[in-house]
């Protein structure tokens, strides 16, 4: 039985700052199908606290975010992909607040010259983090969701889950352009095929490969693995961030402690109240967040710990308060006084810096699909991502890839002869306890030998179980109808393979990869990107 089949002249796969802004500047022109794979708003974008940076203040510059972006990339940032992001962050901004979108504003009498509060987060040397409180995300997605159930031109396809990406069928047997994708309706288990001229990643990360994540659960690397399948190449994907600060609570599932608590003067103490991050860095709470990981990491398997402390109690409540409602209503529920006590925190994954390969217009190596936000790999992050530049990336690639398939988009044929999804010889499944099983190994092993101290006798470990269960899921994938839990698993799977290869190649520590066989950065060899090519890659052609 073939499924049905949708046409529209984009698509865009996620549903976060990336893909709505992609959209939001297509749709004056082109007809998008945009989606998403839980509800509208149901994403990382949504539950980012912090802001995102922007120089705004005459006493900041772009020369000294460059700079900022640089050091805490280790080496491995893209100045030009660096420079063309900070650059272009003032607009963002301003398309933002165009939008509707509500930053805090500045105390009255301030010191300041603008009409919004800027806070500060650490690797920034100036304060430049502009933000809605501390739930930037959800007044950046709120307002963006907002404007784009309004527009005409946007269908709207929500709990659908990607299954893999469709190139078009060359005369001499090779893959050409990507015309399309296969998607899994969550509610009713229908497969439709969204055929499309242009087809936009922004599916996120992948945090939810690793056992303890700040991320909601639809972070399970879709984007990647299915770009990886189709042709693209990846890059840097060893590079996983792992926040310093997420609240450690039987009841408070992935709930992050924004950055900017630390920002705002927050201390992280041991159990006795002692304050430990000078010990390990000169810029203490404010070092960048693979440092105060690792710390952490360090302090809480020294001492047999479960957890360290995060202590803002020493400031006036009512700046408390004002600054950070959201965790302290969520503190309060859970029966802890952020004004009163420090929270009990613990890092977990929460960034991928690395992904999918593309240039500064969003363009991948296969023609046809664009890739933006946390699912590609810019340049901008290098070995460790700075804090606020996420939310940044997205919208500044979400609006240059936007403005390239514009220009293109009338050039492009519309796609023909895509076969709809087929699944007459397939059979429901009888054991989804394999599912199951394999989804809490996979996260187990991630976590206890890739997470944030590796050694390569751990990743050999997590290499030769990644293999057999990659060899089982390929098997289980070839004789079921397809569901939501194996779709994530087979690419959660096949990332976590592709981290691991990372990992793997990287001989020495930079960054957010910290291997104990190699503690330092390689005092030889200039600083490389670790690139994978996937079998039968070819170079791509835009023209």
């Amino acid at each position: 039985m073939s499924g049905p089949i949708v046409d529209c002249d984009v698509l865009v796969i996620g549903s976060g700052a990336g893909g709505l802004t992609t959209a939001l500047q297509l749709a004056p022109d082109v007809r998008v199908a945009l989606l998403s794979k839980g509800e509208l708003a149901e994403g990382s974008t949504y539950y980012a606290q912090g802001g995102i940076a922007a120089v705004l203040d005459t006493a900041d510059s772009t020369e000294l975010h460059i700079s900022d972006t640089l050091v805490a990339g280790d080496g491995l940032c893209d100045p030009v992909a660096v420079r063309f992001v900070v650059e272009n962050a003032r607009k963002a901004i301003e398309k933002l607040i165009g939008y509707g979108v509500e930053f805090t504003r500045a105390e009255p009498g301030g010191d300041g010259n603008l009409p919004y509060h800027l806070t500060r987060e650490g690797g920034h040397s100036r304060r430049r983090i502009i933000h809605a409180a501390d739930a930037t995300g959800r007044a950046v997605e709120t307002t963006l969701e907002k404007r784009i159930r309004g527009s005409s031109n946007v269908a709207i396809y929500d709990f659908h889950l990607a299954i893999d990406l469709v190139r078009e069928k060359l005369d001499d047997g090779r893959f050409g352009r990507c015309v399309g994708a296969y998607a899994l309706d969550r509610r009713s288990g229908v497969v439709t095929l969204f055929r499309a001229r242009v087809v936009v990643l922004a599916t996120g990360g992948a945090s939810k490969v690793y056992l303890y994540s700040s991320n909601p659960d639809a972070c399970t690397g879709d984007g990647i693995a299915m770009a990886w399948r189709a042709g693209c190449r990846v890059a840097n994907l060893e590079f996983m961030q792992f926040h310093p600060t997420c609240l450690y609570h039987p009841q408070a599932k992935s709930f992050l402690i924004s950055e900017a608590v630390r920002g705002e003067g927050g201390r992280l103490l041991l159990p006795n109240g002692e304050r430990f991050m000078p010990r390990f860095d000169e810029r203490a709470e404010l070092a960048p967040r693979d440092v105060v990981a690792r710390a952490i990491d360090h302090e809480i398997k020294r001492l047999g710990i479960e957890c360290v402390h995060l202590d803002i109690s020493h400031q006036p409540a009512d700046f408390i308060i004002a600054h950070f409602p959201t965790i302290h209503a969520k503190c309060l529920e859970l029966g802890i006084d952020i004004t009163r006590q420090p929270m009990p925190v613990v890092p977990a994954a929460h960034y991928t810096c690395g992904g999918v390969m593309i240039d500064e217009h969003g363009r991948t190596d296969v023609p046809g699909l664009y890739a933006v936000g946390e699912v590609s790999f810019t340049g901008l992050h290098g070995a460790n991502r700075m804090a606020s530049n996420s939310l940044l990336e997205c919208l500044v690639y979400g609006a240059s890839a936007a403005a390239d398939i514009t220009g293109r988009l009338p050039s492009l044929p519309v796609p023909s002869d895509v076969p709809a999804w087929d699944e007459s010889w397939v059979t429901d499944s009888d054991d989804e306890v394999v599912v199951a099983h394999n989804w809490d190994e996979l996260r187990r092993f991630m976590w206890d030998y890739v997470g944030i101290v590796r050694s390569g006798k751990r990743l050999e470990r997590a290499r030769h179980r990644v293999d057999m269960l990659r060899a089982e899921i390929a098997e289980y994938y070839g004789k079921f109808r397809v569901g939501n839990d194996l779709l994530e698993l087979r690419n959660l799977a096949l990332v976590a393979e592709l981290i691991i290869r990372s990992a793997m190649a990287r001989r020495e520590s930079r960054g957010l990869h910290y291997t104990l066989d190699y503690p330092h950065a390689d005092p030889v060899a200039a600083p490389q990107n670790t690139i994978l090519v996937p079998e039968g890659f070819r170079l791509p052609s835009f023209d």
